[in-house]
């Protein structure tokens, strides 16, 4: 494995687990994680059943390497113990399923979960989470804002109580795939923290289930704010979004909703700022759609290549960039080969900030074109599409490069934080929502 490679996967695994926060001992697992992994494993096992009677009947058919593959149920003893594992697996979660509720009755809220548990429901989420949601798993994150790992009651009386000293500027930071609010802060260092304390902002975490597509999370934020802004204790006049990679996607979804719909939260939207965002698609997910449809080309590779295909609509949305609905609905969820999407413009009048990192010191375009910060080609984070209705249109002056930084970096790297200090600022002037020229 490359060096570049093991490093990624070193720091992600860090990442996961960097966000411990001095607190009281937790609970690293309740009742209901039980009950959601059990569901899940039923529900894998099945799925595997399926898998093998599809190759066991392709194989009894005689038929060819390539072509077709047969996908009708086999018959009669054999068709007879498919069935019967079937059966008997559901039977078998549905009582799991019962005993675990019934343990689980009153272990609810956020105070007894650890940083670790967090991230790796967070990761589980980012994999299956709308196989998880469709199943009304527990273990599907529900969207909601937070504060030091906490949900924010959206009562007004509630926030006051709960939220000391409410400032009229917001910061909404938004994690991004397979990541949870707590993990913004990384190597003692979290962008919230910082800049609100030099702003004069209140900073807010969104958490979300990043499986489901980047439409839907959009458009439950968009009316989560929407609720927020109308229930926060002193008037809000200022919004910043803050998103970071997958974050970046459904921020814009957000302002994409709210504009559409007439929020009037978009009024006080401030600045977008996007570091990382795969605004054109990462080339992982698009790799990953090719090894797909090359395995379907054999009936007897079709099964394994379901496996695959489990991987969440939020991952299927990273291969090009999916911000609404029109740009996946025509589609089965890995159905879309090619880039249909349609242009979607950033907000109207609102200054937008685009962050992009690249592992490279020194200029290396070939690489910075298809790896950038190992996940985030610096083109794609920058907005920039060989479609001109495409391209972001964001000034020069607007956008900053990393170098010799991986995408993980960017939550804490000090250049980041510099350039994000420098920009905002001029953000929350009155005068910063005048149309700003191309640079």
């Amino acid at each position: 494995m490359p060096a570049s490679v093991r490093g990624i996967l070193k720091d992600w695994t860090r990442c996961l687990t960097a966000s411990k926060r001095k607190a009281p001992a937790r609970s690293p697992i309740r009742l209901q994680d039980l009950q959601g992994l059990a569901r899940l494993g039923f529900d894998a096992t099945i799925a595997v059943t399926n898998l093998v009677e599809n190759l066991h009947q392709t194989i009894a058919s005689g038929t060819g390497i390539l072509g077709q593959g047969r996908s009708e149920p086999t018959r009669g003893i054999t068709g007879l113990v498919y069935r019967m594992v079937r059966g008997t697996t559901r039977v078998a979660g549905l009582g799991v399923d019962h005993l675990t509720g019934l343990l689980n009755q009153g272990q609810t809220g956020d105070a007894d979960s650890s940083p670790e548990r967090e991230a790796v429901i967070a990761a589980m989420c980012g994999v299956w989470g709308d196989h998880l949601a469709e199943t009304r798993n527990p273990l599907a994150i529900p969207m909601s804002f937070r504060m030091q790992g906490q949900a924010l009651p959206l009562t007004r009386a509630a926030l006051a109580e709960r939220v000391a000293q409410p400032q009229s500027r917001l910061l909404v930071l938004v994690h991004g795939l397979c990541m949870n609010d707590l993990q913004w802060q990384r190597g003692g260092h979290d962008h919230g923290a910082v800049l609100s304390q030099a702003l004069g902002m209140t900073p807010v975490y969104l958490h979300y289930n990043t499986g489901l597509h980047v439409s839907q999370n959009g458009e439950a934020f968009a009316h989560a704010l929407q609720n927020l802004v109308a229930q926060w204790p002193v008037p809000v006049e200022q919004i910043v979004l803050l998103g970071h990679s997958m974050g970046g996607l459904v921020a814009r979804s957000a302002c994409h909703c709210a504009e559409a719909e007439g929020l009037s939260w978009l009024q006080s939207l401030s600045a977008l700022v996007c570091l990382g965002t795969p605004h054109h698609g990462a080339p992982l997910e698009r790799g990953g759609q090719l090894i797909d449809s090359l395995l379907g080309k054999s009936p007897y590779l079709a099964p394994f290549a379901r496996l695959g295909k489990a991987r969440s609509a939020g991952i299927s949305d990273l291969r090009f960039g999916n911000v609404q609905t029109g740009d996946w609905a025509e589609h089965l969820k890995h159905g879309q080969t090619v880039d249909t999407r349609l242009p979607t413009p950033l907000p109207k009048h609102v200054p937008t900030f685009l962050v992009a990192a690249v592992q490279a010191q020194t200029p290396a375009p070939v690489r910075n074109a298809w790896v950038g910060d190992g996940l985030v080609p610096q083109a794609s984070a920058w907005g920039e599409h060989v479609r001109p209705e495409m391209t972001l249109a964001v000034p020069s002056q607007h956008k900053q490069l990393v170098k010799g930084a991986n995408h993980w970096d960017l939550l804490n790297h000090a250049e980041v934080t510099r350039q994000l200090l420098a920009w905002l600022p001029e953000a929350l002037t009155p005068a910063a929502k005048a149309p700003t020229p191309l640079g």
